[in-house]
């Protein structure tokens, strides 16, 4: 079950990653993008693990990564960034 580690590993790595990255991003407790990556790259790996009966590792984990990358976005909030660093278009 090495594939849970790499999974766990991934989802801290993506969250820490999210943090520093755009650390103004993230407002509320630090804990919530880091656990959300977590969580995400968890249960998609497993999901993965299972719907591909175990084979294509590589598989599993990228789609561990772009779920975890993707679902680390709910906690952001653009919208309490300073008027100037708004991304329009």
């Amino acid at each position: 079950m090495w594939e849970t580690t790499a999974f766990v590993l991934i989802g801290l790595a993506v969250g820490f990653g999210a943090l520093l990255a755009r650390p103004e991003l993230f407002p509320g407790p630090r804990s919530l993008p880091v656990g959300t990556a977590l969580v995400a790259a968890v249960l998609a790996g497993r999901i993965s693990r299972y719907v591909l009966d175990g084979q294509l590792p590589p598989v599993q984990l990228a789609v561990s990564v772009v779920a975890a990358a993707l679902l680390v976005t709910v906690p952001a909030r653009p919208d309490l960034l300073p008027r100037g660093r708004h991304r329009h278009g």
